[in-house]
């Protein structure tokens, strides 16, 4: 058997995953402003890093919104494409280790959330908030649209002088409510705020809208476990929000994995053939 490669061909990065008998190697992620430029940058990359030959591959699955320019075959190989919810409720599925029922979040350009139960996925729906929000915020409030500095800023800021707090407003806790709970986000911030400061707010009210949001959908289908993936689950503010959100709703298990930025790029190489379409 060769390796299956998964290509996710997003709106601002393409990444790539393979598997050779059931062992992934070593990931790839580049940025290209063309979908079909960034396609075969990241390919060519990924044969170079795992000291690979075009024969040494079996089958290229793709998906990712840049999947819809992409009409013929990678280099003769077999291909084929992969609906994008299925592909990140398989690439959850492959953190989430033997969970039944769990909620896929893919936090991407926006947000989508996927319910796996039993090994099929659902989507549930989605928001228009993700590293999209992140990078043209900053780019209005920090002039930058760089994400790498955007997220050195971030981690270099204090939250608590942008968001508002219930410690802000009230001596005591609120029912369910610490005092450490945001009560509105950037309901602190003044005239005076630091760039950091500000990057750490925009981040931070991202992230937590994110999984606020997927705690709130999840209520209605009894999910307790999530798995994150994405490229903001590189950010460090996602585990401070992680441990905010589990004080309000003890019972919800978030997992935030190794590698989760290529989760669907993994779940693309994994998908079964049921879920693929050949060109």
């Amino acid at each position: 058997m060769g390796i299956v490669v998964g290509i996710d061909i997003g709106g601002s990065t393409t990444k790539i995953a393979g598997f050779d008998d059931g062992k992934m190697l070593l990931p790839v992620q580049i940025s290209a402003n063309n979908a079909i430029a960034s396609l075969f940058g990241a390919f060519g990359k990924f044969l170079y890093d795992n000291n690979l030959e075009l024969s040494d591959i079996q089958q290229v699955n793709l998906t990712g919104v840049g999947c819809s320019n992409v009409n013929q075959r990678i280099y003769g190989l077999p291909t084929y494409k992969v609906d994008e919810f299925s592909a990140n409720g398989v690439g959850g599925g492959y953190f989430a280790g033997d969970k039944d029922e769990f909620m896929v979040i893919s936090m991407g350009t926006g947000t989508s959330y996927v319910k796996v139960k039993n090994g099929v996925p659902t989507h549930l729906g989605g928001i228009g908030i993700g590293g999209g929000t992140i990078t043209g915020l900053s780019k209005l409030m920090l002039s930058t649209s760089d994400i790498d500095k955007i997220k050195e800023m971030a981690a270099e800021g204090q939250v608590g002088k942008i968001d508002l707090r219930i410690g802000d407003i009230s001596k005591n806790p609120l029912p369910g409510l610490d005092l450490d709970i945001t009560a509105s986000n950037f309901g602190k911030s003044s005239s005076r705020s630091t760039v950091e400061d500000k990057a750490a707010g925009i981040v931070h009210m991202v992230i937590e809208s994110i999984c606020q949001t997927a705690v709130l959908i999840a209520n209605g289908h009894g999910i307790k476990d999530f798995v994150f993936i994405g490229n903001l689950t590189n950010f460090s503010e996602i585990w401070q929000v992680r441990d905010m959100i589990k004080k309000m709703y003890p019972y919800v298990n978030f997992i935030i994995p190794e590698d989760g930025e290529y989760g669907t790029a993994i779940g693309t190489a994994l998908a079964e053939s049921c879920c693929l379409k050949e060109l």
